[in-house]
């Protein structure tokens, strides 16, 4: 019986020949361990074969690969070269364990008026930031799914932070989606606009308000949370393959089961809950103050901070 091929390069693999594989560096997925940790729906739309085929090609590439460990050690030495990117708040950096991480998802909830997104416009300008200034050196793609973008709050917090307002706005990339269709587009090809634009950040301003407009009734809700499940974790395959910090805002409801203390609770239900990295929940205090809380962190002690949100931004 012949031998079988070795599987070192991505045309090794089955059903995969150069052309294919062009596709597939050309969308980000450049060796063998992005091929085994991919999803197979998503290999097949990225090269145009048929899923039973990227199925055979994952399997081979998981199967070519070897699972390396690491001690504790060494994990804690990755994450001392994670990015952070500064809030504009020095209390909320220190809430949050230094700003915004790469890596990883920020979760801001809250009522209409919060300040999320107002945080999410500082953040967009700070990114672009120096890192010894409390930025990632790097570009923005913005994800408008409510109509609530504003190039004049972009231009003002950028003049404070001492950036070409006009640079600051050409530096994010801005897809406003009219339904879950094509927000969910815009992650999965992202790829080639994120090498291509030295994108660091990456805003969807909110997650979940398509979902809950599209999928209404509870006939439809274990639908809506598959979508948003295969959503998020996109979100996150993206920040960990291009080190990349990742901020949403989400929608709230009111709890009518909870008698005592605030009802507020986010949408999305465990499956946000779960992929967030960080959680903050906003809510409006007097005037332009609002009052910021850490619900869930893997690293820092739950807590409040209060911030304010002036013309030139967050301090």
């Amino acid at each position: 019986m012949p031998k079988e091929k070795a599987i070192r390069e991505l045309e090794d693999l089955p059903g995969i020949g150069p052309t294919t594989a062009a596709k597939l560096k050309a969308a980000g997925i450049d060796s063998l361990d992005k091929v085994a940790i991919t999803a197979p729906h998503e290999l097949a739309e990225i090269s145009g074969i048929s899923v039973d085929a990227a199925k055979k090609a994952v399997q081979a590439a998981q199967e070519s690969t070897t699972l390396t460990y690491e001690t504790g050690g060494q994990f804690y030495d990755k994450r001392k070269q994670i990015g952070k990117i500064s809030t504009g708040s020095k209390d909320l950096d220190e809430l949050i364990g230094g700003g915004i991480e790469t890596n990883g998802i920020t979760e801001s909830y809250g009522r209409f008026a919060s300040g999320k997104t107002q945080l999410g416009f500082q953040i967009a300008v700070n990114a672009q930031l120096p890192r010894e200034k409390g930025g990632l050196d790097g570009n923005v793609l913005f994800l408008d799914t409510e109509g609530t973008f504003r190039p004049e709050r972009i231009e003002s917090i950028a003049k404070a932070a001492g950036i070409n307002p006009e640079k600051a706005l050409e530096n994010i990339m801005l897809v406003r989606t009219l339904t879950t269709e094509q927000q969910i587009l815009s992650l999965e090809r992202a790829d080639k606009l994120i090498q291509e634009k030295n994108i660091k950040l990456i805003i969807i301003d909110s997650l979940t308000s398509l979902f809950r407009a599209e999928f209404v009734g509870r006939g439809s809700l274990g639908e809506r949370q598959q979508k948003l499940n295969q959503h998020i974790h996109r979100l996150q395959t993206l920040s960990d393959k291009y080190s990349l910090a990742a901020y949403i805002t989400n929608q709230v409801m009111d709890n009518p089961g909870i008698m005592f203390g605030d009802p507020t609770v986010p949408i999305g239900g465990n499956i946000i809950a779960h992929a967030a990295t960080t959680r903050l929940y906003m809510r409006k205090s007097k005037e332009e103050k609002r009052i910021v809380r850490l619900v869930d962190s893997p690293n820092m002690p739950e807590g409040e901070c209060i911030i304010k949100i002036t013309p030139d931004g967050i301090a």
